[in-house]
């Protein structure tokens, strides 16, 4: 029964990884709003088998390393030949670099997590999560490329900054919080969270999906914002500490 219940989150998993392989044969199609969708969908995937890891209690180090290994393909290599194939291959060389970040940063990111992961359920992130950048910049991608309005070229010419951005905030210490836990104990902890999680996803679904990127817009600029309120706090009271402060210390007590 056990083993049973290890094999449905798995299952997902391995929905999530297929996904990131169909958006790179779309990607090669030149078929880019496809291809982005597949990333959506293969975060769907990954939210999925996440979920139903905690209803069937069968997390495990095994789930985790697949996870992760799927995430470096749907959420790393898929967006990074995306962003190359739709707009940065222009650039020649140095295009190529950039596309290369969300790749490589999003699997250092990875590395990161998984070498300092203490449980399975964790209250916030450190630095942005790689399904996010994928979202993000999938949903840019389909924004501009489907656009008629003379938006697509200016879009285009951003789109490598927008890249940089997101690849550096991966493997930054900044906190990025968690989805919600849909439970009544979530809830409680959590209301705010809970309460712009509902908003969020009733503006997706009302808009048809126009919504996702501002959604993630917003995601990503609380990691800057919350730092720059503990650094303006800092300042005006010395003895407060800053996160990474706080979770050094929280570190060498539980070791």
């Amino acid at each position: 029964m056990k083993i049973t219940r290890a094999v449905v989150p798995s299952l997902f998993t391995i929905l999530n990884i297929f996904c990131g392989f169909q958006s790179l044969v779309h990607s090669a199609g030149d078929d880019f709003s496809v291809a982005s969708w597949f990333i959506i969908l293969a975060a769907v995937f990954d939210v999925l088998d996440g979920l139903m890891a905690r209803i069937t209690r069968s997390s495990s180090d095994f789930g985790v390393e697949l996870d992760s290994l799927s995430d470096v393909v749907s959420f790393g290599v898929a967006p990074a030949f995306l962003v190359y194939r739709s707009a940065l291959s222009a650039q020649g060389g140095m295009g190529m670099l950039i596309s290369a970040m969300p790749m490589i940063f999003g699997a250092m990111r990875l590395a990161r997590f998984n070498s300092q992961l203490v449980g399975y359920d964790k209250d916030y992130f450190k630095g942005l999560p790689i399904p996010a950048a994928a979202l993000l910049l999938s949903s840019y991608v389909l924004r501009f490329w489907t656009d008629t309005t003379g938006f697509q070229a200016l879009a285009s010419s951003l789109l490598a900054p927008v890249v940089v951005v997101v690849s550096l905030l991966m493997v930054s210490t900044m906190k990025y919080d968690t989805l919600p836990n849909f439970s009544r104990r979530g809830i409680k902890q959590h209301p705010m969270r809970f309460t712009l999680a509902v908003i969020g996803a009733t503006w997706i679904v009302v808009t048809q999906g126009e919504a996702l990127f501002p959604c993630l817009v917003f995601y990503l600029a609380t990691g800057p914002v919350r730092y720059m309120v503990y650094v303006i706090r800092h300042a005006s009271h010395p003895v407060e500490k800053l996160p990474e402060e706080k979770d050094a210390e929280i570190t060498s007590v539980d070791v």
